[in-house]
């Protein structure tokens, strides 16, 4: 799971899918038509690396700009590779790693309660829990759980939950499994720590935020569902947005997903549309839509969901690579992303199995781009990001090899479980 955004129509090409052992064969991608023409005005460039991550096999894009001069939707591409359906501007997705922005806002709001402190240990909240192997909840923080240096190891890359997950023929057999949120941690304790010391390096590890779901439900005595939507999705009005524990459906209307299942970006490519969302839980089960996700990120940003001190907190960040120490940071469940212009923006990544999400805004939250392939193998998204914020013709630079949201190692869209 990870630290992996816009009104014209799209009229694709009729394509045809060729249903062979269970996949689907995507057709080449066709040139987009655009009804309302191909300019996309002031975002015509945001227009363009959508097409260009179409062009580099990503079925469809659906995503959605707000700034001060209104809201503008672009999408293009397929949604469903059987039927020919166009990616729609509503289209709901699975947000992965996202979903963490929204825990650690919930996990602030506890501590500006005085309900919780930052600098209290895992232990204290869940007593024995993190244990063996090197591991010892009594010296991890929930700060640092919450910016990814506790130095626990991330359950997703054990192999043999990989394995039983992401890759096909353990996909089809496990899809619809349900996890509990203790197995995941005793996943991760079966190895050493990435660390030797928590809270000196940057790791990223799904298992933190799986560790902040579970504090969070023993202080409130509430499911994280319950205190997200009451928290966060009612008082916003985020009518796309929500948080399933086991069910495997997306709600309507939406695209299909489609992934791999391997590490050959050349193979046939799977529906992957629904499975069971408890292997990534706190750390990347969310679903929503591009337009709820910008004004949660708004409202967030903008100072309407947290108090002054504890955004501050959650902006507090730490280099994500040691190498490349400006180009992106990591806060308390959101990252600040320098561009190849010089602007900074804030967000996160999310990937999951068929999906791959950004979520990004300007620090005073008034210049959103929130956006979503329907793919986990290939599309350049930082394209997208660049084209709107920093204009026409902008490539990405060099950045650590880890995006918010991304394990190292792994490709944008694949963390946890599928699910991040």
């Amino acid at each position: 799971m990870s630290a992996r955004t816009p009104l014209t129509a799209i009229a694709a090409s009729a394509v045809s899918a060729a249903v062979t052992a269970g996949a689907l064969v995507a057709p080449a991608a066709a040139a987009p038509a655009h009804p309302h023409g191909p300019s996309g005005g002031r975002h015509a460039g945001t227009q363009r690396a959508m097409d260009a991550a179409v062009e580099d096999g990503v079925p469809g894009v659906t995503g959605q700009v707000k700034d001060a001069h209104g809201t503008w939707n672009g999408t293009s591409g397929i949604g469903d590779l059987t039927t020919a359906r166009p990616r729609g501007p509503r289209d709901h997705y699975r947000i992965g790693s996202v979903t963490k922005t929204f825990v650690a806002t919930v996990m602030l709001q506890l501590v500006g309660e005085g309900r919780l402190d930052l600098d209290d240990t895992v232990d204290h909240w869940l007593p024995g829990l993190v244990r063996g192997n090197g591991h010892d909840g009594r010296r991890v923080t929930v700060r640092q759980l919450l910016n990814h240096t506790s130095g626990i190891y991330d359950y997703y890359a054990d192999d043999d939950f990989a394995a039983s997950f992401r890759l096909r023929d353990g996909f089809f057999e496990h899809r619809y499994d349900t996890w509990r949120p203790e197995q995941l941690v005793a996943v991760a304790m079966r190895h050493e720590p990435t660390s030797s010391e928590p809270g000196k390096t940057w790791h990223y590890s799904d298992t933190n935020y799986i560790l902040a779901g579970m504090i969070l439900e023993k202080i409130t005595g509430h499911s994280y569902a319950d205190e997200v939507r009451e928290r966060i999705i009612e008082p916003l009005g985020l009518r796309e947005t929500s948080a399933p524990r086991t069910g495997p459906a997306l709600p309507r209307p939406g695209s299909r997903a489609y992934s791999k299942l391997s590490d050959d970006s050349t193979g046939p490519s799977y529906d992957v549309t629904e499975f069971n969302p408890s292997a990534a839980w706190t750390s990347g089960g969310m679903i929503s839509d591009s337009a709820d996700l910008n004004r949660f990120d708004e409202a967030l940003l903008g100072g309407r969901l947290l108090p002054a001190r504890q955004l501050a907190e959650m902006m507090t960040t730490v280099p994500m690579s040691a190498e490349h120490p400006e180009a992106a940071r990591y806060g308390l469940g959101i990252a600040e992303r320098k561009l190849t212009c010089g602007r900074k923006v804030w967000g996160h990544h999310g990937g999951i199995l068929g999906s791959t999400t950004e979520s990004v805004t300007t620090e005073d939250g008034r210049h959103s781009l929130s956006f979503n392939f329907n793919a986990d193998w290939t599309g350049d998204s930082d394209a997208v990001i660049e084209a709107e914020f920093c204009g026409p013709g902008t490539r990405p630079g060099t950045k650590p090899g880890t995006k918010p949201g991304t394990k190292p190692g792994t490709k944008p869209g694949t963390e946890a479980g599928g699910n991040d």
